[in-house]
């Protein structure tokens, strides 16, 4: 499956909006998740081929020609136009994903599987709580705008600085905090001392959190240690990890997300 770009907008410095259409789209199915994501594959520089391309045949090829694949989230799927929306982290030349958003002209082709995903706002939460980063701020957008009406939302979203803050629908009684690392030496723990301060609605809050590995993992540990969001109603997954690339990251998020997992907390002292 395969979209060509139809047209691209610059949503900030560090997100590209690329809209995808075409009828190598026939068969896209609709997400079911607000974070629902599609495997997209970049082509190298040094690829011989052009999208489409068979996958049996690709992995016969030498790595440097290999296509490299990244999860990308779907902001919105136009059925009736069949038009694919995703907005895409940007970081200067660092990338494969960022350098194509950017590059990306109408009648470029995109190769992809998907959709999947495994996030959606419960329902029948009491409220909800979304956290992350310019990376997580796709799914962080479709989720705000998937709550009932009339629901407490609460988003704390992590950016560069102003320029990158960006306009978020919600039916909820939303309550945006913006953070801005420029000039902190160190961000790791940003959004989780944003969220160890707040005051959480009774009830069952809902909660997605996703971006950077240690600060994704910084917020969990507040989170679960204070008791203020059942693991059953959190949706904890990291994105990228500060100081590897993309492919280092790819080596050992496993790894790393098994450690996550593993960590246990006693109940606070009453």
């Amino acid at each position: 499956m395969y979209g060509e770009v139809i047209r691209t907008r610059v949503l900030t410095p560090h997100l590209m909006r690329v809209v995808l259409g075409g009828d190598g789209l026939a068969g896209f199915a609709a997400p079911q998740h607000a974070d629902a994501y599609v495997n997209c594959f970049f082509l190298p520089a040094a690829a011989r081929y052009g999208v489409p391309f068979e996958d049996a045949a690709v992995r016969e090829l030498p790595r440097e020609q290999r296509p490299y694949p990244r999860r990308i989230t779907v902001r919105a799927w136009d059925e009736s136009r069949r038009e694919l929306t995703l907005d895409i982290a940007v970081h200067g030349d660092e990338g494969y994903a960022g350098r194509w958003a950017v590059a990306a002209r109408p009648g470029d082709r995109l190769q992809m599987r998907g959709p999947a995903g495994g996030y959606r706002p419960d329902p029948d939460a009491d409220s909800y709580l979304f956290v992350g980063d310019e990376s997580a701020l796709p799914a962080i957008a479709v989720c705000a705008e998937s709550v009932p009406a009339g629901r407490p939302v609460q988003v704390v979203a992590e950016v560069h600085d102003g320029h990158d803050e960006i306009a978020l629908d919600c039916p909820g009684e939303l309550q945006v905090t913006w953070l801005h690392r420029s000039g902190v030496a160190d961000p790791e723990h940003l959004l989780a001392d944003v969220v160890a301060a707040m005051t959480l609605p009774a009830g069952v809050v809902s909660a997605f959190v996703h971006g950077e590995a240690a600060a994704t993992r910084a917020v969990r540990r507040v989170l679960l240690a204070d008791r203020l969001v059942d693991a059953d109603d959190l949706s904890c997954s990291p994105y990228w990890r500060s100081g590897h690339d993309d492919e280092q990251w790819r080596a050992v998020k496993g790894a790393w997300v098994r450690e996550v997992a593993a960590e246990t907390f006693a109940a606070p002292a009453s």
